[in-house]
């Protein structure tokens, strides 16, 4: 989807023009790109995972410019950006890994950060060695989650397996601790939004019933079964084939919200608030009928959405606890 503008890419540095505007440009080309497809129609499921890609093939382009061939370093994708989806104001969420003391890199990792800032990335990084992430992971939960759906992009390829071969669950946060610990989580999380979905200004995100909620479901199969999808829930008897299918239609129509609402605001935005709601109604196709407002309708999809989800999260959590 963006590889003409990649070629692009290429084709301009090769030329000598200005690296800063070159880069700057394309991504806000992308962008656009990305941005009008979805106005056609295009699914945000493909989208997002597009993103991904486009963002992969450039960190690995400017990681080159900055860092020489050998450095023992690596560059991974954490997070949502690790699970490879990126919603249009979505940060970019990257581990720098090093395989000793990261101030060293310092005089190369610095002019790196600057310049995909200065490019128009909403770069989230850390600069870690092996040892530091294990620290760090040890102590605190969303650290682990992170590295759970880390890929690594560019850079030392046996370092970064070193890392997630320290940081698995036999090493630590074993499976039955990990679990433990996002359902306090997910329980704290839910308590906020008064334990509903159903709030008149919902999260897309945090509420009961919204990503995080399909999130967790995708962090414990992952840290107990060693899955790399959410699929291999069915051949382990989790979920039956009409259940997985309501978990991802469910998704998806959760990621169109948000990928919608992202580009309404121009920002990192999950809250659904009424302001939006009437836009994104007409959006989606939604007409006023006698007795419901476009926007009820569009409303009670996501509301019946959400319940769907909290269910089938409630349900699988309470089978992973069984279990």
């Amino acid at each position: 989807m963006t590889d003409a503008l990649l070629e692009n890419l290429d084709r301009r540095l090769a030329t000598g023009e200005p690296a800063l505007s070159v880069y700057k440009e394309t991504l806000r080309e992308a962008k656009n790109l990305l941005g009008e497809r979805f106005e056609h129609g295009i699914s945000a499921k493909l989208l997002v995972r597009a993103a991904a890609s486009f963002t992969d093939a450039i960190l690995q382009r400017v990681w080159s410019r900055f860092l020489p061939e050998g450095t023992h370093a690596s560059l991974i994708a954490v997070g949502g950006y690790g699970r490879g989806e990126l919603h249009p104001a979505s940060d970019v969420d990257v581990l720098i890994l090093t395989a000793e003391n990261p101030q060293k890199l310092a005089e190369h990792l610095e002019p790196l950060i600057m310049f995909l800032w200065d490019i128009g990335l909403e770069i989230g990084h850390s600069v870690r060695s092996v040892e530091q992430c294990v620290e760090e992971a040890t102590a605190d939960i969303t650290v682990v989650t992170n590295l759970i759906e880390s890929r690594l992009l560019a850079g030392d390829g046996p370092l970064f397996e070193r890392l997630i071969e320290a940081t698995g669950p036999e090493q630590i946060w074993p499976s039955t601790e990990f679990f433990s610990a996002k359902l306090t989580e997910q329980i704290n999380r839910h308590a906020k939004f008064d334990d509903s979905g159903s709030n008149l200004e919902p999260n897309i995100k945090e509420s009961p019933g919204g990503l995080r909620d399909i999130q967790t479901i995708g962090w414990v199969a992952k840290r107990h079964f060693g899955v790399s999808t959410m699929r291999a829930l069915v051949e382990h008897g989790f979920l039956n084939d009409h259940e997985y299918q309501q978990l991802k239609s469910g998704e998806e129509h959760l990621w169109r919200v948000r990928y919608a609402l992202h580009l309404l605001t121009g920002r990192h935005e999950d809250r659904l608030l009424f302001e939006h709601q009437r836009i994104l109604a007409n959006q989606f196709g939604y007409t006023d009928a006698d007795t419901n407002l476009a926007v009820e309708q569009f409303m009670q999809d996501y509301y019946r959405r959400v319940v769907e989800m909290q269910r089938l999260n409630e349900m699988l959590l309470q089978l992973f606890e069984e279990a």
